[in-house]
């Protein structure tokens, strides 16, 4: 039974033993490839084990020397450089190895041949081909030598080099397999950074195109206001109110992008849609308001998406049906929400600029991604017609 006194002591040491592996992978690989070295130099020099490692052919054995010490160093301690310098480690080995062989050790250091060569396969980048035809040449004339001093038949030697051909095979295997994967992953960072820019331009579009359409239209309307100066007071008030919307707007959105900068982030939600009829209405716009059911408790992604829908929506009245009566829909229930906006087209045309059409195909975008449904259309009477189902994920 474990007491409550002990938990946070065990935890300690369970967080230690979780970062150890990460603290580990910070080594340098020398670092982490020396242990299996050292493991085989070990083996090597216990005499139960003498004898008892790689025999190629068959020449006579000998007791362990001072030569066979060298060669468990060179085939041994070498693995240590099997990552950050792949041929000098296969040189190395290999010369150990030969050693091993013609002086009749048959040391278990002489394991480490197919680690130095799969090693070799695996993080060499340049000069693959010359490697391979260069432990090629060498091979042959290290099979012929003990052929010659031993009696074992030919087979036996083009056998172990075929090993050690498919080890170096799995070798480029892995290395075509890691630099595979790191171009996949090179491949999603830039779709995700061109993800993120089209969607910081999508935000940069429905948040300013908007508030400055709403004070160009305030503003013009405001030259013909100079002999009322109350109607010409309350038109400036309402450009002033829009900049500061504008202002306060933008600084959420750079919050989004900047999380650890500002206090707090906020999103747009369905709920403050009833804010966009009134600015619109400020400038001039004559708009018909209704929402019909409960909004979700937590609908996710749908209310911001809402909520651009009638924005822009809004800012298309605004730049090409001024003065021409709206009618805004929204509508909760079923698990979705629905917005309806229709333009009669009876208003004039304000002198604005005219749009990209960004903001329409961004909105297609956005409700698409949430699986629902858009459409923006010319109306029977001329004007326009939006409508928006965009699935909320709560049912009511």
């Amino acid at each position: 039974m474990i007491s409550p006194r002990e938990l946070p002591a065990r935890w300690r040491r369970l967080g230690t033993a979780v970062r150890r592996p990460a603290r580990w992978q910070r080594l340098d690989p020398t670092v982490r490839d020396l242990p299996f070295g050292l493991l085989l130099l070990v083996l090597s020099l216990i005499p139960a084990l003498h004898r008892h490692g790689t025999q190629l052919g068959a020449v006579a054995e000998r007791p362990f020397d001072m030569l066979a010490a060298v060669a468990a160093v060179l085939e041994s301690l070498s693995l240590a450089l099997r990552r950050r310098w792949p041929v000098i480690c296969l040189a190395l080995v290999s010369l150990g190895f030969a050693v091993d062989q013609l002086g009749g050790y048959h040391l278990v250091a002489g394991t480490a041949l197919p680690f130095a060569v799969l090693s070799a396969g695996a993080h060499l980048d340049r000069h693959r081909r010359a490697v391979a035809l260069a432990l090629t040449a060498a091979y042959v004339p290290l099979a012929l030598a003990l052929h010659r001093y031993g009696t074992e038949p030919v087979d036996e030697f083009l056998t172990f080099y075929l090993v050690l051909a498919l080890v170096w095979g799995v070798g480029a295997w892995l290395r075509a397999t890691r630099a595979a994967e790191a171009d996949r992953r090179i491949r999603v960072a830039e779709e995700s950074r061109s993800a993120e820019r089209a969607r910081i331009a999508r935000e940069l579009h429905d948040v300013v195109t908007h508030h400055v359409t709403a004070m160009i239209v305030q503003a013009e309307a405001a030259r013909y206001l100079t002999a009322a100066p109350d109607r010409l007071d309350g038109a400036l008030s309402s450009v002033t109110d829009t900049g500061r919307r504008a202002v306060s707007d933008l600084r959420h959105l750079l919050d989004l992008l900047d999380p650890g900068h500002g206090a707090g982030a906020r999103e747009p939600s369905a709920g403050r849609i009833r804010g966009l009829v009134e600015q619109a209405r400020r400038a001039g716009q004559d708009v018909d308001f209704s929402e019909e059911g409960s909004p979700a408790e937590s609908a996710g992604s749908a209310d911001l998406v809402a909520y651009r829908v009638v924005q822009e929506a809004l800012t298309n009245a605004l730049k090409y049906a001024q003065g021409g009566r709206i009618s805004v829909l929204v509508r909760h229930g079923g698990g979705e929400i629905a917005v309806a906006v229709d333009t009669d087209g009876s208003g004039g045309r304000a002198e604005v600029p005219a749009g990209s059409g960004r903001g329409l195909a961004g909105l297609r975008e956005r409700v698409g991604l949430l699986g629902g449904e858009f459409s923006a259309e010319p109306g029977p009477d001329g004007g326009f017609v939006v409508r928006a189902r965009i699935p909320s994920g709560s049912a009511r």
